[in-house]
């Protein structure tokens, strides 16, 4: 008789429910690498995490730590306060490029200019996803949305914003990295990414933020093959893979 091996099952801070994400969505994916990083360190007990409105709305429903829903934009004032009335528990923000880049831009930027020793997960699918795809900050120019049926204009709009590069060009000491979530190889790079952001926090040593690239096949249009195929030819030239910063290489005076 062959004895089997158990190679994969469900992490401990994982629920076993069902998901309300669309097919071929990639929230899942960031939730899973997300719960397999916090059972790996043994934290999930002092664990909390912080959703605010967007596609991640019901995100309590999914992890097994504590949880609390924070308005839009609003995740890191949420995770400030926790954290420092607290701060022998793991706080991680879980937000969407709509919420971050565009109502929550001072929010991010002051957390991460002042320090705040929590982790941000940044899903960024270059639209907005909930509400029913229209233009975000990191919407790609040319790319087709709700609220821009003929491609973004930067002419009228401007640019995308990269909130990994600009993040990373505050001084304050922080580990900002960025990943992306369309293919396995790419999939096990971002989780090192999440651990080793979770690290530095469990190390009591800095801000950290990953930001991750997902696919949104629904507001996209595409099924979720050719979304993944999209993300790779069109978002990772413009929004380049790797670590940006690391906390070694940032100054303190």
């Amino acid at each position: 008789m062959t004895a089997t091996q158990t190679l994969y099952s469900r992490p401990e801070a994982l629920r076993r429910v069902p998901t309300h994400y669309c097919p071929g969505c990639t929230h899942g994916t960031a939730h899973r690498l997300i719960a397999e990083v916090i059972d790996a360190l043994g934290i999930r007990e002092r664990t909390v995490g912080i959703a605010p409105v967007g596609c991640a709305v019901l995100a309590y429903n999914y992890f097994n730590c504590d949880f609390l829903e924070a308005a839009h934009g609003r995740a890191p004032a949420f995770a400030t306060g926790v954290k420092r009335v607290r701060p022998d528990l793991i706080v991680f923000t879980y937000q969407g490029d709509g919420d971050l880049a565009s109502i929550g831009m001072g929010e991010i930027v002051h957390a991460a200019n002042r320090g705040e020793k929590f982790t941000v997960i940044f899903i960024n699918n270059a639209i907005y996803g909930m509400t029913g795809g229209q233009m975000a900050p990191t919407t790609l120019p040319g790319q087709i949305t709700t609220t821009c049926p003929d491609g973004r204009d930067v002419r009228q709009v401007g640019y995308p914003i990269r909130m990994s590069e600009l993040l990373a060009t505050l001084r304050t000491p922080a580990y900002v990295a960025r990943g992306s979530l369309h293919e396995p190889g790419r999939i096990l790079e971002a989780k090192r990414f999440i651990e080793k952001a979770f690290r530095y926090q469990v190390e009591d040593r800095c801000f950290a933020l990953v930001e991750l690239l997902s696919t949104c096949p629904t507001n996209w249009a595409m099924p979720p093959d050719v979304a993944c195929k999209w993300l790779a030819d069109n978002m990772i030239p413009y929004y380049p893979l790797g670590e940006l910063k690391l906390p070694e290489e940032s100054v303190t005076s």
